[in-house]
């Protein structure tokens, strides 16, 4: 089986992913914003990734449905993981092999600030859109607790 790997910048901590997603997602929201200096861009993890010497790996709990992974050496951001679902999605720039991905969506771009657009054609979903679909598969969640995804 071939692994996606990728790694931390001081390397001591890293990622295998045998099933990673080849379609990358921009996140305008706030808080993936605020986390990573500007919009979040992520593939799906997969099923069976491996988180590499995770006594490196820190998380932070940002929502009542969500955490983001870091390595607590370098600070490099990992993951931001769905808990209800243990669905991953990891920074593409991670990733030195990055000829397989293609960028396909963008998310909450209502608040996506004024001083940046991509050139790319994306399905465009805004914030409203984004907790329809996660209403429509995951679990029962208000309306209200969804309104701060991710």
């Amino acid at each position: 089986m071939s692994y996606a790997t990728a790694q931390c910048l001081c390397g001591k901590t890293g990622i295998s992913a045998p099933n990673l997603g080849e379609s990358i997602a921009a996140c305008h929201c706030i808080m993936c914003r605020t986390w990573s200096g500007g919009p979040l861009l992520a593939v799906d993890g997969g099923d069976g990734l491996i988180l590499e010497n995770d006594a490196h790996i820190s998380v932070y709990k940002s929502s009542e449905w969500a955490e983001r992974g870091f390595c607590n050496v370098c600070g490099t951001h990992l993951f931001y993981r769905l808990t209800d679902s243990d669905k991953y999605y990891i920074p593409v720039g991670l990733f030195a092999d990055s000829d397989k991905f293609h960028f396909d969506e963008q998310i909450y771009v209502e608040q996506k600030p004024h001083y940046y657009d991509f050139a790319n054609k994306t399905k465009m979903m805004t914030g409203d859109e984004v907790v329809s679909e996660f209403e429509d598969q995951g679990p029962e969640k208000s309306q209200d607790d969804l309104k701060s995804y991710p």
